[in-house]
Order: C-alpha cells, then structure tokens, then sequence
C-alpha cells in the first residue's frame, strides 16, 4: 500500500523511519507547505514524491493512505480535505481539537464512505492484548483502582503552550493516561475530578484528574510538561497489582503479589519503533474494506474529545480559534 505524509516535523519523521522498515508498504509520498523541505525529507527518506502543498497529496490518484502528522489545530481541516478527495486518513492523536471536530469529521467519513482511524498507537501496540490477557487471567484479582501518569520537560517546544496550535499537556501528553484508564476500564464514567495549573500563554502545563467507575474503582491520572516521570500505568487488584512500564509504549509488565513481592515480568516484542502496528491495522481494514479500525473505533474517539473538552471546560481553557 502506498502511504503519503502531511506534515514534516517530529513524529513525521518517526513515521517516516517506520515505513522504510515495513517490507509490506511503500513510502510513497511527502507532503508540507514548502517543497523544498518536502524534496528534502522525501530524498532522506526514500520518498518517491515531494509535494509543496497538502493539496496536491490528496488528489494524488495513486496515493492509498495519508497519515496526517501536523499539530491537533489542524487536524479538522487536512482530514477534511483528505476525504472530500477519497482519500483514506489515518490521523495523530490527539484526534482532533475537540469534540465538535470529531463528530463532524467522523460523520464526513461515512457519508463519502472514507477510511478514517486515529493514530493512537496504545490501542495498536501487542502490549494492549497482553495487559488484556494478565487482567483477564485473574491474577491480581478484581480490578480496585487504578493509576497513570506521562510526564516531559517540554515546556519550552513553541507548539506545546501555543494555544493557537490547541496547546497544553492535556491533549498531546495527557490523552495517554486517560487512553490507559479507557483501555483497562472502559468509558462508563460517573464522574470526574480535576484541576491544572497554566502556562502564561494559558494551556495547562500539568493536571491531575480523577474519574470513578461503577462499583467504586477509581483511575488517577496525571500527565505535564514541566518535569519527566517514570511514565508507569499501574492496576490494582484484591490479589496484587500490575506495572504496565511506559505507558505510551510499554516495553514491559510486572506483576505483584499483594505482599508486593514481583511475580512475573512479561516484555514486549521487538519492534520498529512502534508506529508500525497502526499503519498494518489501516492496511488490513482498508484491504477489507472497512471504514475505521476495530482497535480504536471511532466512536471511542469522539468520546475520548468530549472526556477531553469537559476536562479543559472546568479549567477555563478555550483555545482561540474556537471562539470564532
């Protein structure tokens, strides 16, 4: 399958390092609003195409994928253009810039019957079934509660506290935990408990956020920009608990006994880099023709946009294009 990329930064990069890996896809074409940034990372690469305009991407007959790699402010406008033009999407989380984005997007994509998935690499990765499995097992027992935290010092990257570009923790670093509460407890949430502190641009720069579950299981999460963490999504059970380590890639689990004494510890394939198990999740439902990826249904990506959207309304954080 031929794969294009809009947008050239950091995780396009990643992305683009993937698919030279991936003897089942070709990297096909680059796209960004200047060409010759695009005929340069096209060239270092092993792009066959360089485009100076998204545009000219998404009328590209031949191309069978558009991964959209650009800031979540963006997200709405290039996965629109890709589908009014046919084009399947796969686009980064977080999904879009809020739940009114998701809604209509997803909408656009059954009527013009278009592939679209969120690139939430979590839902993909072989770590997700194997956490499944351990829980499944009943080795630490009935499910009490649960924590997760993601943190970085990236306060100073220009696009993280630029409101303009839907900045903050929240929906670049944060959107893990709470995809990790989601992926462990579902989306039944009776309610939520938050607060954050802001940068002086206005974003929240770290935050920490309660939900309870039926049957009084609780999920602590916390995600910022100010300071790195140990990044551990951690369940806790009646017969013990288990550490899901790194929880935006899981490279390994460990469980415990209730004495907390380790029991097992389980790792992770070998992998690329981790990118890969997304875009052959978009190639095999593309191929079979489906229009989203049973991994992450778009339906949990819109709910994952209102979960979000309630949590920046109680902060009082508004991003300015949406006052328009």
């Amino acid at each position: 399958m031929k794969i294009g990329i809009m947008g050239i930064g950091g995780i396009a990069t990643t992305m683009a390092k993937t698919l030279q890996e991936m003897p089942d896809v070709i990297a096909y074409a680059a796209a960004s609003r200047s060409l010759e940034k695009a005929q340069t990372f096209a060239k270092e690469y092993n792009f066959t195409k360089a485009y100076g305009s998204y545009e000219e991407l998404a009328k590209d007959e031949e191309v069978e994928l558009i991964y959209l790699a650009m800031p979540h402010s963006h997200h709405f406008e290039y996965a629109k253009l890709c589908i009014e033009n046919g084009k399947p999407v796969l686009c980064e989380k977080a999904f879009m810039a809020n739940a009114k984005q998701a809604k209509e997007i997803v909408l656009l994509a059954k009527e013009k019957e278009v592939f679209l998935a969120e690139a939430i690499w979590t839902r993909y990765l072989p770590s997700r079934k194997m956490i499944d499995d351990v829980l499944k097992s009943g080795k630490i027992g009935e499910i009490t509660s649960l924590s997760a935290n993601l943190g970085y010092d990236i306060d100073e990257v220009p696009r993280i506290i630029n409101p303009e570009l839907a900045g903050g923790a929240l929906l670049d670093v944060g959107v893990y935990p709470l995809t990790f509460a989601s992926m462990v407890l579902g989306d039944d949430i009776v309610n939520i408990t938050s607060t954050c502190t802001k940068t002086k641009t206005g974003v929240d720069e770290q935050n920490a956020i309660i939900l309870e579950y039926p049957n009084k299981v609780l999920a602590t999460l916390h995600s910022g920009m100010l300071s790195a963490t140990e990044q551990y999504g951690i369940v806790y059970g009646t017969k013990g608990y288990m550490i899901a380590k790194n929880i935006n890639n899981v490279d390994c689990i460990e469980l415990y006994s209730s004495e907390r004494k380790l029991q097992e510890t389980l790792y992770v394939p070998e992998q690329i880099t981790g990118l890969e198990y997304e875009v052959r999740a978009c190639v095999k439902a593309i191929r079979a023709g489906n229009l989203e990826c049973e991994e992450a249904p778009l339906s949990q990506s819109i709910h994952m946009m209102e979960v979000m959207d309630a949590l920046r309304a109680t902060w009082g954080i508004v991003y300015p294009f949406e006052k328009e």
